[in-house]
């Protein structure tokens, strides 16, 4: 553990006293790095700082991981310094309640990324295959990551002849997962929410081109932005379990591109009965107005649980290739009732 931590905080907290008088960059740095418990109520435990530089307890943000003690009933912080950390992490399922704060002004500052692909040869020859490309594999449960990127840069035209360029910059497992002002930044298949994930993400943003947003978990976007690369694509490819009643909710978001107008499908099933709902968000050009759904392997959209609900901006429309949900249905699809699941956890909760 580090010595200076403790003034570190002290620092904070004195600062914080008068952060009227502060602007507002400097009241989000002192916000981070002040330790608490996030929504969800986990109350907080240690502190383990990541130092590129060596000042810190630990290098890399692997070795901080492996510096947890297994099955952690209170939240370990991971305070990582500014810099960009080249790896590939894994959070084991034995590593519970850990999070990843990083402490720069804002989450550019603090990069974990690698560039492995789909179709990446190992040192065993075998391939990565789409999970193993990913740069964070996250799998235990209570799950946090603020202010921070996760980012696979593998480079598609350079690899032009190589097949398999799906790169996955975050694998997530973890359920009552949780990512404040994080990015995620990839291509194809960016973020993979696995069948297991409940993950709450707000204030943040992810970008790609196909698929870049895809799985069979629940995850809750809500307040974030959506950002389709040139290529264009779909945003979502849902593989919700048919007895799942929720998949993917994006609410209160914003979808960019610099795709070509009418470019971009909103998603298509991965599997038969996908469910995505997009309500009451900001929809760019890119998204084709006519048919933002399209189908996948055999799977046509039509028997997928696609729908929108009160969308605007000039990639939204109302016709018969876009399912609302109606007032009554709209009021069962909220980030509380999809994120509750059996044990009523909700995270927006302040």
């Amino acid at each position: 553990m580090s010595p200076l931590l403790p003034s570190a905080r002290r620092h904070a907290v004195a600062l914080a006293v008068g952060t009227a008088l502060l602007p507002l960059a400097t009241i989000a740095t002192v916000a981070v790095l002040t330790p608490r418990p996030a929504a969800g109520h986990t109350p907080p435990g240690p502190t383990i700082v990541v130092a590129a530089d060596g000042s810190g307890d630990h290098r890399s943000v692997q070795a901080a991981i492996d510096a947890v003690a297994d099955n952690a009933t209170v939240q370990v912080t991971i305070l990582i310094r500014p810099g960009t950390y080249r790896e590939a992490i894994t959070l084991p399922a034995s590593k519970t309640n850990v999070r990843l704060c990083g402490t720069g002004r804002e989450p550019d500052a603090v990069v974990i990324v690698d560039n492995r692909s789909a179709g990446t040869t190992k040192p065993d020859g075998t391939t990565y295959g789409t999970s193993g490309s990913a740069t964070a594999t996250i799998v235990g449960n209570g799950f946090v990551a603020e202010n921070l990127t996760i980012a696979n840069d593998f480079d598609e035209e350079a690899h032009a002849d190589q097949p398999g360029h799906q790169a996955v910059a975050l694998n997530l497992s973890s359920d009552r997962a949780r990512l404040h002002n994080v990015r995620l930044l990839g291509n194809q298949d960016t973020f993979y929410v696995k069948d297991p994930a409940r993950v709450y993400v707000t204030q943040s943003y992810i970008e790609g081109d196909v698929d870049f947003i895809f799985g069979g978990g629940i995850a809750v976007f809500e307040r974030s932005r959506i950002h389709t690369l040139p290529r264009g694509g779909a945003i979502t490819a849902a593989s919700t379990p048919a007895d799942r009643g929720y998949g993917f909710l994006f609410t209160n978001c914003r979808f960019t591109g610099t795709a070509t107008t009418g470019s971009t499908h909103l998603g298509r099933p991965w599997r038969p009965h996908g469910h995505v709902v997009v309500r009451e968000s900001s929809l760019g050009r890119h998204i084709a107005a006519t048919q933002p759904w399209t189908d996948m392997s055999g799977n046509p959209w039509t028997g997928a649980r696609f729908f929108e609900y009160r969308n605007t901006g000039p990639g939204a429309d109302v016709n018969a290739n876009r399912p609302q949900l109606t007032h009554a249905q709209a009021r069962t699809h909220t980030p509380r009732h999809y994120l509750a699941g059996t044990d009523g956890w909700n995270p927006t909760r302040p």
